[in-house]
């Protein structure tokens, strides 16, 4: 067996999209949609846009601390994959992203359609 890593090892794959940016759907039933990313989920190459991708959920009926019961069918988002998604820039056009270094030597992350700073 050549060249194994264990789990543990493996480095996981950077995202270009991340918490708190406006994204565009590129495809998929909310093709055109805009929102902004609730969570990202690198090792799964997905995130959670806001308003996208919703899926009825089947809670089970559980009762709280105060005796109320909650459950039933509940409408929330879904993951869907970072490839169908695209950074919006400040001129409210999709773009991709592309990464630059500051004086400091810090990563910044620029539009590659105007080459303005993220």
């Amino acid at each position: 067996m050549a060249n194994n890593k264990s789990d543990a090892a493996k480095k996981t794959p950077s995202m270009k999209v991340k918490k708190g940016d406006t994204v565009l759907v590129l495809s998929g039933k909310d093709k055109g949609a805009k929102g902004r990313v609730i969570a990202a989920y690198p090792k799964l190459q997905k995130v959670l846009v806001e308003g996208v991708g919703r899926v009825k959920k089947h809670t089970r009926i559980s009762t709280n601390q105060r005796g109320a019961q909650q459950g039933g069918i509940v409408t929330q988002e879904a993951p869907i994959h970072v490839s169908n998604v695209m950074v919006i820039d400040s001129e409210d056009k999709p773009t991709r992203v592309g990464y630059r270094k500051d004086e400091e030597g810090r990563s910044i992350r620029v539009s590659r359609r105007t080459g303005k700073d993220l």
